[in-house]
């Protein structure tokens, strides 16, 4: 972990620790992917990056290195696969440690970098670039659950808020607290502060390095389970993390739109190529705390060409 921690100093030393509104003139969106195969998107993530303006994202991939994964070239993914990956797997700590790789390096990278937004290999987009930029940094009515203080002025938004997914209650919530034993996580976590959210958030500058600098927190969850089959930590460090240091910062929902039925062994499902239309794209949108979802998962690696099909006529167009 030492090499961890050796990136997490860097990237919290004084210099590098302003506000997410940096003094750039075109604030960043960081495009962080966690993926231990091939980007089975390639295609469609290159068309949309393909209207977008240089100055206004990054792209940062953080690739299982035991994984023998082609690296793209000729792409706006060609030599972002950040050096310093390491193995991951799901359902453990090792997931948590490789959002915070990506987190790190996004936020030595560039300091324009305002919003750190986190995918993997089966998220796909349902907008263009310009929408999304768009929503996140100055619509006054996408957040459907701020209020007046959090709209904008002279096109930026006054009040920056993390998107990332926080419940409290979930019927399975106190066996996946204990499945570590009853009282490891006390004194620094107790049950009433531990929450459950999706994995996949848009994070402010300032939540990111939040999570970059914590310690505390990171020393309970990186610890084994007993009981497998309850153990999800990346699906509980960060909404804990958050909820309990910056509560009214967060919106307590996610950006990326997941559809839970008919899970099988803890997976969501997984769209297949006669299920990808246009109205899928359309229904996968709504959301009831934002005028919509920006991304989706989880596609099958074969739904690539039903999905650039309708790539330009219904995802990528206003």
């Amino acid at each position: 972990e030492l090499d961890d921690l050796r990136l997490f100093h860097r990237a919290t030393t004084p210099s590098l620790s302003s506000s997410h509104l940096s003094s750039s003139s075109s604030p960043k969106i960081a495009f962080l992917f966690l993926t231990n195969s091939d980007l089975h998107f390639l295609p469609l993530w290159n068309r949309f990056f393909r209207t977008a303006k240089t100055s206004r994202y990054n792209i940062y991939v953080h690739a299982d290195p035991t994984v023998n994964i082609t690296r793209p070239t000729k792409s706006v993914f060609d030599e972002r696969f950040i050096p310093n990956a390491k193995r991951t797997f799901r359902a453990s700590a090792t997931l948590i440690s490789a959002t915070r790789r990506l987190l790190a390096t996004a936020i030595l990278d560039d300091p324009a970098n305002a919003y750190f937004a986190v995918l993997s290999q089966y998220c796909i987009p349902l907008h263009s670039f310009n929408y999304i930029y768009r929503s996140l940094f100055t619509a006054k009515t996408f957040d459907l659950t701020s209020n007046s203080s959090d709209l904008t002025q002279y096109g930026v938004r006054v009040k920056y808020k993390s998107f990332i997914e926080i419940i409290s209650k979930e019927p399975r919530l106190w066996k996946r607290y204990v499945a570590r034993g009853r009282f490891v996580m006390m004194p620094e976590v107790p049950f009433e502060d531990f929450r459950v959210g999706s994995q996949f958030f848009v994070l402010t500058r300032k939540h990111a390095l939040l999570v970059v600098k914590d310690r505390t927190l990171w020393r309970k969850f990186k610890l084994p389970c007993y009981r497998a089959s309850e153990c999800y930590p990346e699906e509980h460090y960060f909404p804990t993390l958050l909820s309990m240091q910056d509560p009214d910062a967060v919106t307590r929902y996610t950006l990326t739109r997941v559809n839970w039925t008919g899970t099988v062994a803890g997976h969501p499902h997984m769209y297949k190529p006669k299920e990808v239309s246009a109205k899928l794209i359309y229904e996968l949108r709504k959301s009831n705390y934002s005028s919509s979802y920006l991304f989706a998962r989880k596609f099958s690696p074969d739904c690539l060409k039903p999905l650039m099909g309708i790539a330009d006529s219904v995802i990528l167009r206003d």
